[in-house]
């Protein structure tokens, strides 16, 4: 739009759903950042390939830290607590194990008040506008596994961020309707290099294969009937 200066900050996990909405917002926005959290999750690997993303298109990647007390005590932040070898199929219906408590709430939260601080930052009488970035999809969003992932939350939280930043800052979500097959369809029709992405919630050198997130992954591949580069430590065995 003419006459106002735009920027999109990506929330980004490193994972195929968020990179995929780093590579749209490239294509949509004149300048771009992408924003992964540190936030105590014991796969930290995943900022490591959210870097590597951001490299490849040489956009700046920041990570912001968050106190880990905030979000402890869920399986993905309490190393004692053992990630499951199952599918998301087998696990249990109603909330996710994997769920941590308004973790999205919580770094889309941060992630608007960084966009509203550049937006306040402007030097020139030029206007500024923010969009953030966020790869909730409807897999996660199904029988309410992830709450935080659902129309009903994106809805409000796009509400409050819309309100909360003077209308300054606008939340994206350009893959909440999409099966995670359709994220790797999509992803392809934007050049994603899917070998710069991290999907396993276990902390190991190489995706393990068997953790809900990595099976996942393995299946959306398959129905997207796109080849998958991902190194399992089953295949490297």
């Amino acid at each position: 739009m003419p006459g106002i200066e735009r920027k999109a900050f990506v929330l980004l996990s490193g994972g195929v759903d968020s990179t995929t909405c780093l590579y749209k917002a490239a294509n949509e926005f004149p300048n771009i950042e992408g924003i992964s959290i540190h936030y105590g999750q014991r796969h930290l690997k995943e900022l490591e390939y959210a870097k590597k993303s951001c490299d490849a298109w040489s956009i700046v990647h920041t990570i912001l830290t968050l106190n880990p007390d905030v979000l402890s005590g869920a399986m993905l932040t309490d190393e004692r607590i053992e990630i499951p070898s199952v599918s998301y199929a087998d696990l249990p219906h109603g909330v996710s194990p994997t769920y941590v408590p308004y973790r999205n709430g919580t770094l889309l939260s941060l992630v608007t008040a960084y966009a509203q601080k550049w937006v306040n930052k402007q030097q020139a009488p030029t206007p500024r506008e923010a969009g953030i970035y966020f790869g909730a999809h409807a897999e996660d969003a199904h029988n309410w596994a992830y709450p935080d992932c659902t129309p009903e939350f994106i809805g409000a939280m796009a509400n409050a961020i819309y309100v909360g930043t003077y209308k300054a800052v606008r939340l994206h979500t350009p893959v909440m309707w999409m099966q995670k097959y359709e994220i790797i369809q999509l992803g392809e029709t934007l050049g994603v290099d899917w070998g710069l992405t991290w999907s396993c919630y276990k902390c190991e050198e190489l995706h393990c294969g068997v953790c809900p997130t990595c099976r996942a992954r393995q299946d959306a591949f398959r129905n997207a009937d796109v080849e998958d580069p991902t190194v399992y430590q089953a295949m490297a065995a």
